[in-house]
C-alpha cells in the first residue's frame, strides 16, 4: 500500500517521469526540425515618403507565401549527444531515487510498526501491573484495618499503583502517535487508521550479511551517485562542443504568389538550401566558465559518491555491531528478569508472613516491573537494528534493476 499511496513517493516517482520524458526531449535535437509557416501580406508603398519617386508608387500588391522549413544541426563534436547521454544518467539516477526513497520509507514503516508493537507490550505490563498493585493495595488496606500492618504500607502500595496507571497512560499515548505515523505512511487519515494490539513477541531474523563489494549493487542511493558521476562526465563533453563551431543544415521550399489562382502554378515554386556554419569568437569567457563548472560539478559528484559508498558501509557495520551487542544484552537481561521476578514472589511470601516489612516487597515489585521493561525495549531495539540492516543493504534491490533507458 505504501508504494501506491505515499505522497512523498509519488513525488519522487513524478520526478523519474520527468527525467525519462526528457530524453525524448533531447534525442529530438538528434533529428530534423520542420515547420510551415504560410502567409498572406498586401502592401502599397507610400507616394510620399522620403527618397521614392512618385511615379514608382503602386496601387498595392499582394504575397501569398506556402513554404516548407527544415533546419537540422549536425553535431559534428557530440554536444546532442553528450546531452542525450547525460539526461539517461540522471533518469536513471532518478529512478534510484525512487527507489532510495521506497527503501527509506517501508524502513520507516517497519519502525513506526514495531515501535507501536513495543508500545502494545509495554502497555499490557503496565495494566497487568496496575491489575497486581491494585490487588497488593487491597491487601495491605485490609491487613491496615486488622492491625497487622501500618499506615506506612497502606501509602506505600498507593504510591506505587497511581504512578503505574500514570504510566500506562503515557504509554497508550506514544501507540496513538505511531499508529498515526502508520496512517500517514500509507496514504490514509489516521482518524480512520485502526491498528489491532498485539504485544511485540517476535525475535529478529537472521540476516546474510554477504561480501562489502555486493553492497555496491544493492544500494539504490549508491546506484544513484554513481549515476550521476556519469552525468556530470557527459556534461564536461557538452561544455567541450562549445567551443567549436556549430553546422547548421536549412532548407526551404514551397509556392509563392500574389493570389491564390496562381498560387500553385509551376512557375510560383521556390526552393532555397545551404548550410550556415557559426563560430563564437569573443564571450568574455563566459565559455572558459562553463567548462569550469562543469569540472567543478564533476568533482561534486565524485566526492559525493564516495561519500555515499562510505556512509553505506558503516551503516551496515553499526547495525551489525548493534546487532552482535544487544544480542548479549537481551541474555543478560532475561536472566535479571527472571532473578527479579523470583525475589518479588520471595520478598511477597515474606511479608505476608510478617517476616519483610513492605517497602522491601516495593522494592522488588520496582526492580522485577523494571526488568521486564527492559526486556520488551532491547527486544524492540533488536527488530529495528534488523530493519535498519536490512536497509542499509539494500532490502532485495540490485542494480540490475534501474531501467534500461
Amino acid at each position: 500500500m505504501i508504494a501506491k499511496e505515499n505522497q512523498d513517493l509519488k513525488a519522487a516517482d513524478a520526478r523519474f517521469r520527468h527525467a525519462r520524458a526528457l530524453i525524448r526531449f533531447r534525442l529530438a535535437d538528434l533529428s530534423p526540425t520542420v515547420g510551415v509557416s504560410p502567409s498572406v501580406i498586401g502592401l502599397r508603398d507610400s507616394a510620399d515618403r522620403p527618397y521614392f519617386s512618385a511615379s514608382n508608387a503602386n496601387k498595392g500588391v499582394s504575397d501569398i507565401q506556402l513554404p516548407l522549413d527544415l533546419n537540422y544541426e549536425i553535431d559534428l563534436w557530440g554536444r546532442i549527444r553528450h546531452g542525450v547521454n547525460a539526461s539517461r544518467e540522471e533518469a536513471q539516477a532518478s529512478a534510484g531515487d525512487l527507489q532510495t526513497a521506497l527503501l527509506s520509507l517501508q524502513a520507516e514503516l517497519a519502525i513506526d510498526y514495531f515501535e507501536a508493537r513495543s508500545a502494545d507490550a509495554q502497555e499490557k505490563l503496565l495494566n497487568d501491573t496496575v491489575k497486581e498493585y491494585e490487588e497488593a493495595y487491597r491487601i495491605t488496606n485490609n491487613r491496615y484495618v486488622g492491625g497487622v500492618a501500618p499506615q506506612s504500607d497502606v501509602n506505600q502500595a498507593k504510591t506505587q499503583l497511581e504512578p503505574a496507571r500514570v504510566q500506562a497512560s503515557d504509554v497508550h499515548l506514544r501507540r496513538a502517535q505511531y499508529e498515526h505515523a502508520i496512517a500517514v505512511l500509507i496514504g490514509q487519515p489516521p482518524a480512520s487508521f485502526t491498528l489491532p494490539a498485539a504485544p511485540l513477541a517476535a525475535r529478529p531474523p537472521k540476516i546474510p550479511v554477504g561480501l562489502p563489494s555486493e553492497l555496491l549493487e544493492r544500494r539504490p542511493d549508491i546506484a544513484a551517485a554513481e549515476r550521476r558521476v556519469a552525468e556530470a562526465n557527459e556534461r564536461i563533453g557538452i561544455a567541450r562542443a562549445a567551443f567549436f563551431p556549430t553546422l547548421v543544415l536549412g532548407a526551404s521550399g514551397g509556392f509563392e504568389g500574389s493570389s491564390l489562382v496562381n498560387l500553385f502554378n509551376p512557375s510560383s515554386y521556390m526552393w532555397a538550401i545551404g548550410p550556415t556554419l557559426s563560430q563564437t569568437l569573443f564571450d568574455a569567457g563566459r565559455r572558459r566558465a562553463a567548462s569550469e563548472q562543469a569540472y567543478a560539478g564533476y568533482d561534486e559528484t565524485v566526492a559525493n559518491y564516495r561519500q555515499t559508498t562510505l556512509t553505506a558501509f558503516q551503516e551496515v557495520e553499526d547495525n551489525l555491531a548493534a546487532l552482535r551487542v544487544l544480542e548479549q544484552e537481551a541474555e543478560h537481561q532475561r536472566q535479571a528478569t527472571q532473578a527479579a521476578q523470583s525475589a518479588q514472589q520471595i520478598f511477597n511470601n515474606r511479608y505476608v508472613g510478617g517476616i519483610d516489612t513492605y517497602l522491601q516487597v516495593v522494592t522488588a515489585q520496582t526492580t522485577a516491573r523494571t526488568n521486564v521493561r527492559n526486556d520488551i525495549d532491547i527486544m524492540r531495539r533488536q527488530m529495528d537494528a534488523s530493519v535498519l540492516l536490512i536497509k542499509a543493504r539494500g532490502g532485495g534491490w540490485n542494480v540490475g534493476s534501474l531501467p534500461k533507458l
